[in-house]
């Protein structure tokens, strides 16, 4: 009897049990597919960060080879300023060596009359003897003040004091307005500006080489400066206009090769 009632009871526990493990099983499952969708969505999202961030890096370091490769048109730029200076100054300075040399032929031939029998032929060669020597060196005075003061514009620009480099290539040009290197004085004017991102007034100083000096060598960088100011000013249509008018007026140019740059990042940047 106590077998049975052992049997009985077990048998009952057993009943019980069974309702109870049936109905925790599907929880389980439930739990566990809940979790494994949750491990895939934080999956999906790590991925998407990524993909995010590798898009970011890309834009960075597109951003970054176009300033990279600004900074080397300035610097060539720099560096073929300072040679078209010095070879500018050594020509100069050969010019008025040759001058020099030739200031005396006029002071022998001016004493000439003075022992000539003829008053009226002495009177009348002295003034042109004297007056000969003056006129080249009054020019060659000149020139040397002009470059004395263009330079030292420039050596503003270059240290980065774009103020004074400013108010010095503006009173070259009202000084010297008839110098050779008045258009290079117009250029750098505007990219003092540009430097301080004063573009309105860059755009007026680019457009004054641009339409006083069309052949100069600097008119390639004023067209491309004037694209980037339109560019700054949120002038869009006409920067694209003057970038695309770079490469089909300078397509040999260094100036065309960076416009074409700027202009493939303007179509990336409208395609997304």
């Amino acid at each position: 009897m106590a077998n049975l009632s052992m049997a009985g009871a077990l048998a009952s526990a057993m009943l019980f049990m069974a309702p109870a493990h049936a109905q925790s099983s599907p929880m389980s499952l439930a739990d566990r597919v809940a979790r494994l969708e949750q491990q895939q969505q934080n999956q999906d999202q790590n991925k998407l960060n990524q993909l995010n961030q590798l898009q970011q890096m890309q834009q960075t370091m597109q951003q970054m080879q176009g300033q990279i490769e600004e900074l080397q048109h300035q610097l060539q730029q720099l560096q073929d300023q300072s040679k078209a200076q010095y070879a500018d100054l050594d020509s100069r300075v050969g010019r008025l060596e040759k001058q020099g040399s030739a200031t005396p032929a006029p002071s022998a031939s001016a004493s000439a009359p003075a022992t000539a029998s003829a008053p009226g032929n002495a009177a009348s060669a002295a003034p042109p003897a004297a007056a000969t020597p003056a006129a080249p060196a009054e020019s060659a005075a000149q020139k040397a003040a002009a470059l004395s003061a263009y330079n030292a514009a420039f050596k503003s620009l270059r240290a980065g004091d774009y103020v004074s480099s400013s108010r010095g290539f503006r009173e070259f040009i009202q000084k010297y307005p008839n110098d050779a290197l008045t258009p290079n004085a117009f250029y750098w004017l505007g990219e003092s500006y540009y430097a301080t991102t004063n573009y309105q007034v860059a755009v007026e100083a680019f457009n004054r080489l641009l339409s006083q000096y069309p052949q100069s060598e600097k008119a390639p960088d004023a067209t491309l400066k004037l694209g980037y100011s339109q560019l700054e000013m949120k002038q869009t249509d006409a920067g694209i206009a003057t970038l695309k008018s770079v490469v089909s007026k300078y397509p040999n140019s260094n100036a065309a090769k960076l416009a074409q740059e700027r202009l493939r990042r303007i179509s990336q940047q409208s395609a997304r």
